[in-house]
């Protein structure tokens, strides 16, 4: 990709997104934005402790509080926690253990080599649905696609003479905007209807929701995603960053030149020692008494050692080939170049733990105040006020539900605090558990992409700097938005459609609810 390409003519699209990625160029470092969010929690928090707002929690069964992060206790508790709340902020150690693996592979060569034997078997045009359907297969190994595909994509990209930026968003928008999108269940799936199902007892103490009770709505899902983000990285992403020069550190990066001898002949034993790992794992899964298995026996439940086991597995499926490759090509011929990979894979990494610390900090003032509580329940109280007729009641759970995930970034969390209240709401009106937790998923999976307070939205920053120094927070978010717009709506037309049609959401799932 060079400079010398022919850039798409102006549009009313393209002066908006250059407009939204000016602006958000504009705004401080994240970093230092976060530090700033952080200030504003204290202030709010602060202004409005001791104020009745009139709602319960429901989590808690009392009247909702801001906690004052100002007070006395609140900051003494924000230092004696602020080592453990940067340590033990889940995104790092996923990110960074996952990356000392496949930095190995990286820096062995076995990355560049699967790659190029990659793209000499898939034809060009191809590469855009195939890396977001890999983006939406990854949710079933839990936050791995952050960390390995969409890095991947943008290297797939530019090896095969595409603009890295558009992998690196088409792979993001498989990955996170597509979040609720799968023909394959994850831990997600009885996560989420578990909490459903509470939410309903509510109400009806005998209501059992199936955890596969969306299956066949996110299954035909994954089809529009993969469709959808196919033709836009073609046609409205990928033209626009044209114009984007690459003045990135890209020496090292994988070109779409031959393999030769030797470096076949260590890809056909890195891949086999891969696959032959890939089975010996899912033979020791077989046995009812296996150890990756839950205390009900199940592979995908969220309490399963085998899900909890998802980072330091894929640690190893590459750590091992990588070794294996580089052996076999000449790249390794000591332990020293194993830890000079690992090592220089972690010290690209400074900016992003940076920016996770002050994360961290911000997540964790927030978390404290109960602002994002409050947000959600003031909403939904909005929306129930209004008493609309239940398709446009159903069209304002995904609206909500998006802005709200806009603030509060953890799926399961947010349904913790807004089931209670959506599911029972809707359930009076005639409206079934299943479906108000299909409308919620839409409107969780299309925001997730275009804000800076998911954990992992710095990190993708940091993937996008490596091809183009200059990338900033406005920059992901122009290039995002028009996934997460097209996504929202469409999905949402899609919602309408199955329930019109009458179509099954999933397993023992319906639209209606009569007592």
């Amino acid at each position: 990709m060079t400079d010398t390409d022919t850039a798409p003519a102006d549009s009313r699209l393209d002066r908006a997104l250059a407009a939204i990625e000016r602006t958000g160029n504009a705004l401080p470092d994240p970093a230092l934005l976060f530090v700033g969010l952080l200030a504003i929690v204290w202030a709010l928090s602060w202004a409005l402790s001791g104020i009745d707002f009139g709602v319960i929690d429901p989590r808690t069964g009392a009247s909702l509080e801001v906690h004052n992060q100002l007070s006395a206790t609140a900051l003494t508790r924000f230092m004696t926690e602020l080592v453990p709340t940067f340590s033990h902020f889940h995104p790092v150690g996923v990110v960074l253990v996952a990356l000392l693996g496949i930095g190995v592979a990286e820096h062995t060569g076995f990355i560049n080599a699967a790659l190029r034997g990659l793209l000499a078997v898939t034809a060009r045009r191809w590469l855009t649905p195939m890396l977001i359907a890999v983006g939406i297969l990854s949710h079933t190994a839990a936050d791995a696609g952050y960390v390995l595909v969409i890095p991947l994509g943008g290297v797939i990209f530019y090896a095969a003479g595409r603009h890295p930026l558009a992998g690196i968003a088409a792979a993001f928008a498989g990955v996170s905007g597509g979040f609720s999108a799968n023909v394959v269940p994850s831990a997600l799936d009885p996560m989420l209807a578990g909490l459903t199902e509470a939410g309903a007892q509510i109400l009806d103490p005998s209501f059992s929701a199936n955890p596969l009770n969306n299956y066949f709505f996110t299954g035909v899902s994954s089809v529009l995603i993969i469709a959808l983000g196919w033709w836009l990285t073609d046609r409205v992403v990928e033209p626009r960053l044209q114009r984007m020069p690459l003045d990135g550190e890209l020496g090292d990066l994988p070109t779409l030149t031959a393999l030769d001898a030797v470096e076949r002949r260590a890809l056909r034993w890195a891949l086999a020692l891969m696959l032959t790992s890939v089975v010996l794992l899912g033979l020791s899964m077989l046995p009812a008494e296996s150890a990756w298995r839950a205390a009900d026996g199940g592979l995908t439940s969220a309490g399963a050692p085998l899900m909890q086991a998802i980072v330091g597995l894929i640690f190893l499926l590459f750590l091992l080939p990588g070794i294996a490759y580089g052996v076999a090509a000449g790249t390794v011929r000591s332990s020293r170049d194993i830890i000079t990979g690992m090592s220089k894979t972690m010290s690209t990494m400074g900016y992003y733990l940076v920016i996770m610390f002050c994360i961290a900090q911000f997540v964790s003032a927030f978390s404290h105040s109960n602002l994002g509580v409050l947000l959600a329940l003031q909403g939904a109280a909005a929306l129930q006020a209004l008493a609309l007729p239940g398709a446009i009641t159903i069209v304002g759970i995904i609206l909500l539900t998006g802005v709200i995930n806009l603030f509060v970034g953890s799926a399961s969390a947010k349904w913790a605090l807004l089931a209670p209240i959506f599911v029972p709401l809707l359930m009076q009106l005639g409206l079934s558990p299943d479906l108000t937790q299909a409308a919620y998923r839409i409107g969780d999976s299309s925001t997730n992409i275009i804000t800076p307070l998911m954990p992992y939205f710095p990190l993708v920053v940091v993937y996008c700097q490596r091809y183009v120094k200059g990338t900033g927070v406005g920059t992901l978010t122009a290039m995002m938005l028009p996934y997460s717009v097209a996504f929202l709506l469409l999905w949402t037309i899609l919602l309408m459609i199955w329930w019109a049609m009458g179509l099954p959401l999933g397993l023992q799932a319906s639209y209606a609810y009569a007592p």
